[in-house]
């Protein structure tokens, strides 16, 4: 159907305005990552500049010539992968048992989980927990155990659940199938828009963390890679040591400890970025739906 003139104005404008909004949000982006490929003395000179005045990878050199970011590469890494598969295998089994007519107290204990959405126990109830009872501090699981479980993620799968028809599990129990081959038979290959979206926020969440790094361990080993970054940007001490220690180790000649900040920065996002992607496909779908369907 052939648009009239206005309307083609009025597109044109949608896109200019989504492309001018895009490369705003871009440009920060852009800045980071150029002048952490700025030599660290033109840097100080020139400033920031989407146009480096001197190349340089002196401070990617720098931070995987030292043992301090990979290092917290590695424990986040870990973090992710590990708590975000636990938290969806956790979260896809309580929406699962929730779902349709399975359990005769479903509704009281949905207003359960609710009710910790709305209300919480605050900071000085968490760690006498985490540290007196759970015995978590100086672990690695401090990262991913307080936080396995999102009720508000649980609901959104558990609306998921609720659009499967209701005949694929009844003909499925009449072959003899039991509850766990319902759900990861039928009901989990069924929901990956929904797996996809809730994972996504878990990896987000478990790759952004660092209070517990604040709170509860002291082994340096343990530091994920955002707590790390944030004592860079708060501590420049922090980042020249980093700085020294790389120009030491890889000969460079001036010790680039604000292109670290820089490149520390983009180093973090980075693999976080790429994730997004792959599941952009699934993401809006399983928002749209779950959000949708009560």
């Amino acid at each position: 159907m052939k648009k009239s003139k206005s309307e083609r104005w009025m597109v044109f404008a949608f896109y200019a305005f989504a492309i001018c909004f895009a490369l705003i949000c871009l440009y920060p982006f852009a800045l980071v990552l150029l002048s952490s490929l700025t030599e660290e003395t033109s840097l100080q000179r020139f400033g920031y500049s989407l146009f480096p005045h001197k190349f340089s990878i002196s401070a990617y050199k720098a931070i995987f010539s030292t043992s301090t970011i990979p290092r917290a590469y590695l424990v986040t890494l870990f973090v992710t992968v590990v708590g975000t598969t636990l938290s969806l295998l956790i979260t896809s089994t309580v929406a699962y048992a929730l779902s349709g007519k399975r359990l005769y107290y479903a509704g009281s204990l949905a207003f359960f989980f609710y009710f910790t959405m709305m209300f919480s126990g605050g900071l000085v109830s968490q760690y006498i927990l985490i540290t007196k009872y759970l015995h978590l501090q100086n672990s690695i699981w401090v990262y991913i155990i307080p936080a396995l479980f999102g009720p508000w993620n649980m609901f959104l799968m558990r609306n998921f659940f609720n659009d499967i028809p209701n005949e694929l599990f009844e003909s499925a129990k009449l072959e003899g199938a039991g509850e766990l081959r319902l759900l990861f038979r039928i009901a989990l290959p069924l929901s990956l828009p929904a797996l996809a979206t809730i994972g996504l926020f878990y990896a987000l969440g478990y790759w952004s963390m660092w209070t517990p790094a604040l709170l509860y361990v002291e082994n340096p080993d343990l530091y994920t890679l955002q707590y790390i970054i944030m004592q860079i940007i708060r501590n420049i001490n922090i980042a020249q040591t980093i700085a020294i220690q790389g120009a030491a180790q890889s000969s460079t000649a001036v010790a680039p400890a604000y292109t670290v900040r820089l490149a520390t920065a983009m180093v973090t996002v980075g693999p976080i970025i790429f994730l997004y992607p792959f599941l952009q496909r699934y993401f809006v779908g399983g928002l749209k739906v779950g959000a949708i369907k009560g």
